[in-house]
């Protein structure tokens, strides 16, 4: 009896290696990169099937977003981050109530 294992599974690629500014927390670690589809044969990618957009990834505060981010200190969920720490705060607020300094 023989069993075929394959499919199309999703891999990550680093797009550039440059670090950019991230749109959101204002640190410079994030990375260009995208989702490509391949062709798989016994969990072993073959084949790229399908190219991915690319996207802006900033492990810091977590956020992807296409090339440009979702805009300057805003989420894709409307609410707002410290440039500072980084974490999140409403647009109301004038100071950051996890590190004090000013919006």
């Amino acid at each position: 009896m023989f069993f075929f294992i394959g499919g199309v599974q999703p891999k990550t690629v680093l797009v550039d290696d440059q670090p950019k500014v991230c749109p959101i927390c204002g640190l410079g670690q994030a990375r260009m990169k995208r989702v490509d589809h391949y062709l798989s044969l016994f969990f072993i990618p073959l084949f790229r099937v399908k190219k991915g957009e690319p996207f802006l990834e900033c492990p810091q505060c977590g956020v992807s977003g296409g090339p440009y981010g979702t805009g300057p200190g805003l989420r894709g969920d409307g609410t707002s981050r410290c440039p500072h720490c980084g974490y999140p705060v409403e647009a109301t607020f004038r100071y950051c109530p996890y590190c004090g300094r000013s919006l």
